[in-house]
């Protein structure tokens, strides 16, 4: 092997790793909606766990990723421990599916059916067909399904480059001898463990080391701790993770320590002692691409096995190495490890998002109810739900443009830009729930009353301002256009109120039956009714917008008033509802 086989094997090397990294992301963002179904089926059910992460980690073709992904959820409150250990396992057999479409490259026969089933005989194929795709097609899913291509066959290509690289070094004594000295389980085992640690993915060191086997001189006796010590080489990752995370996300890392340190100490043991009592004629072989996919599966299965059953005992394990340390710890609404996998963190955007719509819609309500009949507890309720909008919007609005700079589908990037706009309308709401406290309050203290005639006005828009809250919080939380589509022609008719009932203030006024200081507060009151309208407009027009793949708000708006036969139906049927 000389310089330039040298180069030749940096250069398949780099163009692995690029492949592995572009396929996944594209993988990503093509199986985003698969990822939030796969996130919804997590319970404490072990099978369920163990599925669930044998799934997700086979979507993003990352252990890694998906360790990080828990570690998040364990810190934002998403998961439990106990959930976490079962997803851990299940993503520790689901990241040894790419070292089975690597084996294919081991495929050596005459007959040409099974040749077509050669990376280097159907790849050019997927590199056309994805280079297709990603040019001529504007859909953003078919572009990342072209990008899965020729991620796939990048990936594939750089794998070849490298066996060929390496294939000379058959005749290189000294790389023999390195072989050689990794059949010292120990070292193998440290030697699999750093490469994995250094490029952060065992799914690639496996690859690295199944290229190296072409060369003939890596045996399975050496090839086996290795494999064994790059499972605990990717615990690094989590662990980085994990660092100024609350105690249960520290532990979640923990466990994927733990459970690849016990699982490669028990059965390294195993292999020792069958190597020393039977010494196995397999496993002085030279190892093929297929055996080395083969043996990174079994010892990742029977991790799995020894240590499925022993769950709680692992639990308790980790809460021993963690210890509580008497403080209490908050959660992380919007945990940035979960930006590394987009589709999941824009999921608990949303989750979050609904925790602010509903804090914002119960605050209005109990403010419609403190203008009927003032209370203390109320006002401070309401003032407590309005500060923790504040704080939802605010870390909701930086989430989402950080999420934004990812790389992310098109469908997901108009949500994104959904909730970005929503949440400022769902936190005004809760603004002018403060508001009508205060105007209340108001009242209150000064000793003031409406009079007989409006408080039954103020009945009938507060009872429209009440329905509208429910139409646009319904079509927001079950993405409903339907919803969505009664709240505008409901808010023309409060608009229609609000108008009316200033009419009548104005007259009343000038037949002195109410006071200044009363006028100016049922003023305010109408005025903040009618925004909260405003914004429940809004919200209804960002669900129905997202249903028709624009962001026009205004005119979908214009359109729903002047050219909808329902529209006009339903405005009839509020004005008489609410009629005065």
């Amino acid at each position: 092997m000389d310089l330039f086989d040298g180069l030749t094997l940096v250069g398949g090397l780099s163009l692995f790793l690029f492949g592995m990294s572009i396929m996944g992301q594209a993988l990503e963002r093509r199986a985003g909606e698969k990822l939030r179904a796969l996130l919804g089926r997590l319970t404490t059910n072990r099978a369920a766990g163990l599925l669930t992460g044998l799934g997700i980690t086979a979507v993003i073709q990352s252990s890694s990723a998906a360790t990080v992904m828990v570690v998040g959820f364990v810190n934002s409150g998403l998961m439990t421990l106990r959930q976490a250990v079962n997803v851990i396992m299940g993503a520790n057999i689901g990241t040894t599916v790419t070292a089975w479409l690597l084996s294919l490259a081991g495929i050596d026969s005459s007959n040409i059916l099974i040749r077509l089933l050669k990376p280097s005989s159907f790849t050019p194929v997927l590199a056309f067909i994805g280079i297709l795709f990603y040019l001529f097609f504007q859909n953003a899913k078919k572009k990342d399904t072209g990008m899965i291509l020729l991620g796939f066959a990048t990936l594939m290509f750089g794998m070849e480059t490298m066996s060929e690289a390496v294939s000379g070094l058959r005749a290189v004594p000294a790389f023999s001898q390195l072989f050689i000295m990794f059949q010292n389980p120990v070292l193998g085992v440290l030697a699999g463990a750093l490469l994995t640690a250094v490029i952060q993915s065992s799914s690639a060191s496996v690859g690295i080391l199944q290229a190296l086997a072409v060369s003939g001189q890596v045996t399975y006796s050496a090839a086996i701790p290795i494999i064994m010590g790059q499972n605990i080489g990717t615990c690094v990752t989590a662990m980085l993770s994990s660092v100024g995370a609350n105690k249960n996300a520290r532990r979640a890392a923990m466990v994927h320590l733990s459970f690849n340190v016990i699982g490669t100490v028990v059965w390294l043991s195993v292999f020792c002692l069958l190597k020393a009592l039977w010494h196995p004629t397999g496993l002085n072989e030279p190892a093929s691409l297929f055996g080395i996919a083969m043996a990174h599966s079994v010892f990742n299965i029977l991790c799995t096995i020894l240590m499925l059953p022993l769950s709680g005992v692992l639990e308790r394990l980790v809460k021993r190495l963690v210890p509580d340390t008497g403080r209490p710890e908050s959660l992380t609404e919007l945990d940035e490890r979960l930006l590394a996998t987009p589709p999941i963190a824009l999921s608990r955007c949303h989750e979050v998002a609904s925790d602010l719509a509903g804090l914002a819609v119960s605050a209005l309500k109990e403010s419609l109810s403190i203008l009927r009949c003032f209370s203390l507890e109320l006002a401070d309720s309401i003032r407590q739900k309005e500060e923790q909008s504040d704080h939802y919007e605010d870390i909701l609005g930086t989430y989402l443009v950080k999420l934004s700079t990812k790389p992310i589908s098109e469908a997901d990037r108009m949500e994104a830009a959904k909730l970005l706009k929503i949440i400022g309308d769902f936190e005004r709401i809760a603004d002018h729930a403060v508001n009508l406290a205060e105007a209340a309050q108001e009242l209150q203290d000064k000793g003031l009353k409406f009079t007989d005639s409006a408080l039954p006005e103020l009945n009938v828009i507060a009872s429209a301002v009440d329905e509208i809250l429910d139409l646009s919080l319904a079509s927001f939380l079950q993405n409903d256009p339907k919803t969505a589509a009664m709240v505008e022609p409901l808010e023309e008719v409060i608009d229609h109120l609000k108008e009316r009932l200033r009419t009548r203030h104005i007259l009343r006024l000038q037949q002195g039956m109410c006071s200044m200081e009363a006028g100016f507060i049922w003023s305010d009151l109408l005025t903040n009714l009618e925004r909260t309208s405003d914004h429940c407009s809004n919200i209804a027009g960002c669900v129905i917008d997202m249903e028709e793949q624009n962001m026009n708000l205004h005119e979908s708006l214009r359109i729903t008033r002047n050219e909808s036969d329902e529209f006009r139906q339903n405005f009839r049927a509020y004005s008489q509802k609410y009629s005065l």
